[in-house]
């Protein structure tokens, strides 16, 4: 398989920073396994705090995304990222304090909650400023695979955290899985160091975010109703195998992200091969298949079967509607205009979360995952009306 950049000399500084996102970005794969359990089991609360406490560093990224893409237009996509890597491990640090015995449930349920807020915080400047820095290192033209790339690193970076986390949380506990957690971002900051940023645009003319916000939204909706789907994975897959009584529970996060990296890396290509919209219309049409087969799975290979659908699905998605965005507006809103087109997904993760552990409370864990099917399909209708739109245009 042949690279997906040429050989020039942004890209040996582009895969190190991709290399620096997966390292630090296992700091926000290896809680999502763990925090779960740890609500329920240890601290003693139900399925909707569970949710809560995944959702809530979602949540704080989709309020903090258009701040963290102005920052990024401004200052440089290397403040922001260094930003960003600070807050992931603040935030860590702030989850490893949850852990100790000597606070009581309440109070180790709310230091937990703020942890959670600072690490979504810091994702939001992470990803926005990789993004951006990485375009502007190879070029709008190959926006797509730079997206793509990124969604890699970050997925496989969940495929790998959501197993390691359990091991660590069955062989150490908590607080020392959020140590490892804490420490993975560390590094990422020394590392980014040794790299040059690229030119930021300070003077430039913007309009208002919401203006932005207003060109780009029918892309964000189709992401957001894809992270659903996958949202539901991270926050109840663990939970719906123990309540079943299933094996190989950590699992899910491993098929997940290994369906996902392998439709990236094979097929990082095509948005900007064959448009945006047709990769999101077959995407949206897996992804649909993937959690409708969990909902009705009667068996653990069933479930990790649509667990690695759901991933195949998923992956082309955002780079598909990212390469849209990019090309609706000039350089200099750029960053802008990803940071509001990726809130769309932090929505579906943040509200999923809470929403869906109350509906698991009261009808069981599968219905999470009909929820998931029904709303990529809807994905699926929004991107073909989009689809025949644009021919109509042409």
């Amino acid at each position: 398989m042949t690279s997906p950049f040429t050989r020039d000399a942004a890209q040996p500084r582009f895969l190190l920073l991709i290399a620096i996102l997966f390292i630090s970005y296992l700091c926000v794969a290896i809680p999502l396994a763990v925090v779960p359990v740890h609500v329920t089991q240890r601290l003693g609360f139900a399925n909707a705090w569970a949710g809560l406490a995944v959702g809530a560093a979602f949540l704080s990224t989709i309020v903090s995304r258009g701040w963290a893409g102005r920052l990024t237009d401004r200052r440089g996509a290397k403040g922001a990222a260094m930003c960003g890597l600070s807050l992931y491990a603040g935030g860590a640090f702030l989850c490893l304090a949850a852990g100790f015995s000597i606070l009581s449930p309440l109070a180790a349920f709310v230091v937990l909650l703020v942890g959670r807020l600072l690490v979504g915080v810091g994702e939001s400047l992470v990803g926005v400023s990789v993004i951006g820095w990485g375009i502007g290192l190879v070029g709008p033209s190959r926006s797509g695979k730079v997206l793509a790339w990124v969604g890699a690193s970050i997925y496989g970076a969940l495929a790998i955290g959501g197993p390691v986390g359990l091991v660590l949380y069955q062989q150490v506990g908590f607080a020392w899985t959020m140590a490892v957690s804490a420490l993975l971002p560390c590094i990422g900051l020394l590392a980014i160091g040794m790299l040059t940023g690229i030119e930021p645009h300070p003077e430039a003319e913007r309009p208002s975010y919401w203006s932005v916000i207003g060109t780009i939204w029918w892309y964000g909706l189709i992401v957001c109703l894809q992270g659903i789907g996958f949202a539901a994975i991270g926050a109840f897959f663990v939970l719906y195998f123990l309540h079943e009584n299933w094996p190989l529970a950590g699992l899910g996060f491993t098929a997940f992200g290994g369906g996902f990296v392998l439709m990236r890396l094979c097929f990082g290509n095509f948005p900007d091969r064959f448009g945006g919209l047709p990769v999101a219309i077959v995407s949206l049409a897996i992804e649909t298949v993937g959690q409708l087969l969990i909902w009705s799975a009667n068996d653990p290979a069933l479930a990790l079967a649509g667990a690695f659908l759901t991933g195949l699905g998923c992956s082309m998605i955002f780079p598909a509607m990212g390469r849209e965005v990019v090309h609706l507006v000039p350089p200099h809103l750029r960053a802008t205009a990803l940071g509001g087109f990726s809130a769309f997904q932090d929505l579906a993760y943040g509200m999923t979360g809470p929403l869906a552990g109350l509906l698991a409370d009261r009808t069981g864990y599968g219905n999470v995952f009909l929820v998931g099917g029904v709303a990529a399909a809807s994905g699926f209708g929004i991107a073909l009306a989009l689809r025949q739109r644009m021919l109509a245009r042409q």
